[in-house]
């Protein structure tokens, strides 16, 4: 069992308040809790900004990578305004 963890930055340049960035971050951890991932909101207090950590067991390596992949391709396709950074360690 490989278990991972990511950590997603986003730049949110469109949002003005924190309510705006918990709408954006909830539409995204309900998406990543669809994957099978635990998902944390790990956001300070600038609204502009946020970071979302992610955690989910694979059998293997190889099927950890391709779940960060598919995670990349839903943010691009699903939320194309959003500026996203996606770090993760496999463990």
């Amino acid at each position: 069992m490989t278990l991972t963890y990511a950590a997603l930055r986003l730049d949110l340049p469109f949002v003005t308040s924190k309510k705006g960035r918990r709408a954006v971050l909830n539409s995204i951890k309900e998406r990543l809790s669809h994957m099978n991932c635990s998902v944390l909101d790990l956001s300070g207090e600038y609204p502009k900004e946020a970071e979302i950590g992610i955690a989910f067991l694979s059998p293997d390596e190889q099927q950890a990578k391709q779940k960060i992949e598919k995670i990349e391709t839903m943010l691009e396709s699903r939320f194309p305004e959003i500026q996203a950074e996606l770090t993760y360690e496999l463990l």
